[in-house]
């Protein structure tokens, strides 16, 4: 049997309980201390003074990855010299694999650091046998690569929301491609600046040829075309009652 000690943490927003055990089973200790860097240091000072006092070959510290409420104590953990000095490992373990331990033991009492003498009885019998901390480079690219697909989540989610305001306020140019991207600046300018369709459907065409042009800078070769088409859309639009399209017309401001 491996003769280390095993503290299993477990992080939550405002405290970490901690429960220290022998190899053998037997609980040394259990308290809880502040998710903040003076916690840290106490559990550091305590899981130390066990070691000290101990002939223990290695240190074996487990925590679920939650959240991020975890981050940072691996982060100082990793950093500590009291801590480091003991052949120490650091697991972080996936909830899923932690829960389904758990159901081993179905009479376990209700108390606040169960999940904590979990994760130690985890690290006991789990045959865990390398340190499963990510490196701080890939930790790194994680957070960035995650940050651009919530972006990209959020972005497509906000495109899907105007489209559906979009559509109530002039339900025909949300359907046809008349403007290759509806989020462009003609488009764009001709959502936010008419207040109704009315006003596209039966101002002369000329003018509204002339709007076009002047919002596209110029780029468009068949102003006139988009002009016919727009205006023929607008008609072919359903009309809201007025209090329901000065709403929408606020949502798409």
């Amino acid at each position: 049997m491996s003769n280390s000690l095993l503290v299993g943490i477990d992080v939550s927003l405002n405290d970490n309980k901690v429960r220290i055990l022998h190899p053998d089973g037997t609980s040394l200790s259990k308290f809880v201390v502040p998710n903040s860097v003076p916690g840290a240091k106490t559990l550091s000072q305590k899981v130390t003074g066990i070691m000290e006092k101990s002939n223990f070959d290695s240190l074996v510290i487990g925590l679920e990855s939650t959240s991020v409420y975890g981050d940072p104590l691996v982060y100082f953990l990793k950093q500590d010299t009291s801590v480091n000095r003991f052949n120490t490992k650091i697991h972080v373990l996936n909830p899923t694999q932690v829960n389904k331990f758990k159901m081993f033991y179905p009479d376990l009492p209700k108390t606040d650091d169960i999940d904590a003498w979990i994760i130690a009885e985890h690290l006991r019998f789990g045959r865990i046998n390398k340190d499963v901390y990510m490196d701080d480079r890939y930790k790194a690219l994680q957070k960035l690569t995650r940050a651009r697909f919530h972006t990209a989540q959020n972005l497509a989610r906000e495109k899907n929301w105007f489209l559906n305001n979009l559509f109530l306020k002039f339900s025909s140019l949300a359907q046809e491609k008349i403007f290759s991207n509806k989020f462009g600046a003609t488009s764009s300018s001709l959502i936010e600046e008419f207040l109704s369709v009315d006003e596209i459907a039966y101002m002369p065409v000329e003018e509204l040829a002339e709007f076009i042009n002047e919002k596209g800078k110029g780029h468009f070769q068949n102003p006139d075309e988009i002009a016919a088409a727009v205006q023929k859309a607008a008609r072919s639009s359903y009309r809201l009652p007025k209090t329901v399209t000065e709403s929408v017309n606020q949502v798409l401001g």
